[in-house]
């Protein structure tokens, strides 16, 4: 996955979760947080894989 997609990914969970927030939706909330920290876990597999491709590992 890319890394736009990863941060697509995690203001698309910001913005569930602050909407939950908004109308007291605990579900939404908690879906919104598994997005942003899916997409964060994504963006550190992708920067990961980029370190370990560059030449000296840096």
């Amino acid at each position: 996955m890319g890394k736009a997609k990863a941060k697509g990914k995690q203001v698309k969970g910001r913005m569930k979760e602050s909407a939950g927030k908004a109308m007291g939706d605990r579900g939404m909330r908690a879906e919104g947080r598994g997005e942003q920290i899916a997409g964060s876990t994504q963006e550190a597999v992708r920067q990961g894989a980029d370190q370990v491709r560059k030449p000296g590992g840096r």
